[in-house]
Formats: C-alpha cells, structure tokens, sequence
C-alpha cells in the first residue's frame, strides 16, 4: 500500500515498540497487566511507550489498531527530533502548529487558548450593536466590524447588573484619601448617574468602525458610550463618537483604574462630562490608555470644577499624532487635563480650547512630557497654552504661540512645579496681566535652545513681556528672549525673589520698554 500523502513525504517506517510491565498500570477505571518483566529487562530492553506519552494516548485510543504506531498523519520527526531546542534540524520549527481555522464563509473562527477572536461584522443597527457586545462578553470577547459609514444611534442608557465589584477602586480611592483627606468628604457618585449606551466592557473587544458614527440621540437621556471596567481591554478604530453626556466622568468614554483602552483613529465630537470635581468631556481615562492619529473636537467638562475638556487622564496615558480643537474646561485643561497621573505626549495639536487653567493643556500634581507638539490660539485665566501645578511638565519641541491669558501667564504658567523647556518656539502669545511668555511662581525654569520672543503683557500694570518669575529659578542656556513688550519695565525678564542664570550664550535684546531694568535687583549679564 502506498505511503504517499498529497503535500507530504512519505514518513518513515516505525518499528512497532514492544514493553512490558511488572504488575499493572493502573489509569482511571483501566487497568493493563502484562507478565515477564523480569525477561524483558534482562534483554536490556527500554520502555519508549511511557517515556513518549503513550499511556495517554492508550486512554484517549488515538493509536489503537494503526500500523504505523498512530503517526500515519504527522510530519515526518526529522533528524533533530527531540533536541532541546524544538527543532527539527532542518530549520523548521519543532513545535505543532494548528491550521487557522476558517468557517464556510472564508471568516477566521474562535481559537480556543489563543486570545484570538471571529471577526463578527455588526449590521446598521444599534439594537444589533448592543447584542454583539452582549454576546462578546458572554464569550471571553471578540472583533467587532460596524457596518461601513453606518450612524448608530442610540435612544437609551443599556440597563444591566454591573459585575464590577469595586475591589481596585476601593484600594486606590483608600489610598487617595489617606494622601489627600480632603477627598474623602467628596460624595460618592449614584450609581443611576453612572449610565452608559453600550453593554459594559469586561472582556478584550476590539471594534472597527469602518467610518461608522456612534451617537447619542439628541433626546435622550444622559448616558456616555463605552465603560471598561477592570480587566477590561476595549480597542476602538476607525469610529465617530458623537454627543455623549455623563452626570459624571467621561463623556463618551470611562476607562477604570484596572482597565486598559486602545484608541486610533477616531473622533470623539460634541461630548460632555457635568461632573462637578471630575471631567474628561471626551475621555475620561484612570487605567491605561494609548491614542493615536484621533481628534477631540467641541467637548466639554462642563462640572463647577471640570477638567479635561477633550481627555482627561488620571492613570497612564500614551497620545499621539492627536488634534485637540475647540474643547473647554471650567477649571484646567481645556483640550487635555493630566490630573495625578502620567501622560506622554508627542506630536499632537492643542488649537482655540479654553479653560480657567491651561486653556491648552494642564498638568496639576502630575507627570506630563510633551514633545514636539503645538499648542496655538488657546485662551485662559492662567497659561493660556499651557498651566503646570505642584507637578512635572517637560516640553521640547514645541511651538507655543498666539494664545491668551487674562491674568498670568500668556504663553505658560507654572506654580510650585518644574518646568525644562529644550529646543522650542514661545512666541506672539499676550497677557493682561503678568509674564506675557512664562509665568513661572516658585518654580525651577530651565529654557534651554529656545526662543521667547514677541510676547506682550498688554495690561495697565503689566510686567515681564517675556518672562515674569516670583520665587523660584530661571535658568536661560543658548536662548533668546526678544523683542517682547510690557506696559511695565521690564519687559523682557522681570524677577521678584527669584534667581536668574544667563549663560554666555543667551541673548537678551531689543524687549520693551527695557530689557531687565527696573527689577528690585540687578539681573546678570542682562542690560538696559
């Protein structure tokens, strides 16, 4: 009989082995007894049969009645089988592969033990949209496909029995209260406020949008989109979000302290938090959150004390290659606010959001890095790009211009923070108050290979048209400050018990109406 398999070489003849046992073997409810142990090890025969795993596959029958010892259907073992390695020494890896398993419909099915997920293509239909995640959950998760272009509209908060049991929460808001006690008096929030459109996230969903629009119909009750509770992994592409609204945090979206999100690609427009102390009108993240290539545009924290207009980040976040235009907060963080958390920033567009802090952006008791990005026509009562708090921001890269403060801080204000600024732009922004660049208020300044130019403080009292600092120290290494104006001398760097280092590279030239006169006492290397 021929040994050719379409595909395959022919495998190799395997003598049948033969063994014997003293006694029995004794697995489940079968027992195997074979005399003469004794004659077999005196013939100085080994045992393969246990030593390769057959006393299992005796059980499960899958070599029974073969010829071939139950490898009729396996690759060939090659010369390197068994090395400790896995290989087979031929360069090819020694390890079994399962096929992908595809259904009649050419999709790739559920592969138990991997993760990996059917992708399920969800019909225009937001009742749909809703049994599909349902479903997911129920089934470990899953890859979710909205159908192309499709406006899902939802008419009502989904109603379930939150399984979340509130174990990480309670440690972190324990933790919390015992570094801040004035946080323990804040109210808990009701848990009917804590409504979202969409079946709750448990389970690794991924959704692709394909150019879909979720949205909030306009007469429905308040209710965001998406919750990730702990453990839970939501990865969303390609997708509008659309008018969600939260009586607390987040929007379109709340990603809990255990939770992790992926975010690219997607628009989140015309969303509101109306929490009172919290925010992120757009996003509110306290887990782990990465975003690429998206666009927060026209969102709201819009609570007494709202942060966050677009994103507001309390755990760990990654953004990139983002735009931020048009959102607002009532207390900091127009686009984005980073409050107690770590955020890293590159390449993103921060333009015309607006808050009392931060109109740009803020980072308040927290850890910011920010690079290369712009932050442009951006307006606050302090810092109008960019507010910095009892924390960490570091900026390089950046073009910091054309926005407005009314009181400190045109460009950027800094407070009990510190503040290392390396190869940027702080340019045209405009101040009624003080520090028409930076204003900087027990602080340590570092502007390093950069430019302050053509910033004004424009008020009646207005000083420091560059930089304004109290307290604190303003280091300047190969820098500029130029061609800034004051109503007030100085209008280049104005000091109040703060110290002032100028390397002899810096450049302090052609500010209005002097460049470092008129400071209580003389700053080095600055003349006029």
């Amino acid at each position: 009989m021929s040994t050719y398999r379409a595909g395959r070489r022919a495998g190799r003849p395997r003598r049948r082995s033969r063994w014997f046992l003293a006694g029995g073997l004794l697995a489940g409810s079968l027992v195997v007894g074979v005399a003469g142990a004794g004659g077999a090890l005196a013939a100085g025969r080994d045992l393969p049969f246990l030593a390769s795993g057959g006393a299992a596959n005796l059980l499960r029958g899958e070599d029974a009645g073969r010829e071939d010892g139950g490898n009729a259907d396996r690759e060939p073992a090659g010369d390197g089988a068994g090395r400790p390695d896995g290989s087979n020494g031929d360069g090819r890896d020694g390890g079994a592969r399962e096929p992908e398993r595809r259904d009649s419909g050419g999709e790739r099915t559920h592969t138990p033990g991997t993760g990996r997920h059917p992708v399920v293509s969800v019909p225009c239909d937001a009742a749909k949209l809703v049994a599909a995640l349902v479903q997911a959950n129920a089934e470990g998760g899953a890859s979710l496909r909205l159908a192309s272009n499709c406006t899902y509209t939802l008419t009502q908060a989904f109603h379930q029995v939150d399984e979340y049991d509130g174990g990480i929460r309670d440690a972190r808001e324990a933790a919390d209260a015992a570094e801040t006690p004035g946080d323990a008096e804040a109210p808990p929030h009701k848990p009917e406020d804590d409504k979202a459109g969409l079946p709750v996230v448990y389970q690794p969903i991924t959704i692709d949008g394909d150019g879909a629009v979720i949205e909030r119909d306009v007469h429905a009750e308040d209710f965001r989109f998406f919750t990730v509770r702990d453990g839970g992994e939501l990865t969303l592409r390609n997708v509008e979000l659309r008018n969600g609204r939260s009586k607390i945090e987040g929007g379109s979206v709340h990603v809990v302290h255990g939770a992790t999100a992926v975010v690219e690609r997607v628009t989140v427009t015309g969303s509101t938090s109306l929490s009172a102390e919290g925010g992120g009108g757009g996003i509110f993240n306290d887990g782990n959150m990465v975003v690429t290539d998206s666009t927060f545009v026209g969102n709201s924290a819009a609570g007494a004390a709202g942060k966050g207009g677009g994103l507001l980040n309390g755990g760990v976040l990654t953004l990139r290659g983002s735009q931020f235009h048009h959102n607002s907060a009532n207390a900091y963080g127009g686009g984005l606010g980073n409050y107690r958390g770590a955020a890293d920033v590159d390449t993103t567009t921060f333009a015309q959001n607006s808050a009392a802090q931060g109109g740009g952006l803020a980072s308040f008791s927290a850890r910011t890095k920010v690079l290369d990005t712009t932050v442009v026509g951006n307006t606050a009562q302090i810092g109008g790009g960019i507010a910095n708090s009892d924390a960490v921001i570091v900026l390089r890269g950046m073009t910091i211009r054309d926005n407005t403060s009314t009181l400190k801080g045109g460009g950027i204000s800094t407070v009990k923070g510190l503040l290392p600024i390396d190869d940027s732009v702080i340019a045209g922004n405009t101040t009624h108050g003080v520090g028409g660049g930076i204003y900087a208020e027990k602080s340590n300044v570092l502007v390093r290979g950069s430019d302050v130019a053509g910033n004004e403080a424009v008020g009646s009292a207005s000083k420091g048209g560059g930089i304004y600092a109290t307290a604190g120290q303003v280091s300047l290494y190969t820098s500029k400050v130029v061609r800034n104006g004051a109503s007030v001398q100085p209008g280049g760097i104005f000091a109040q018990h703060a110290r002032v280092r100028i390397d002899d590279e810096s450049v302090i030239v052609e500010n209005e109406p002097t460049n470092c006169a008129g400071n209580a006492a003389p700053v080095a290397t600055c003349f006029r």
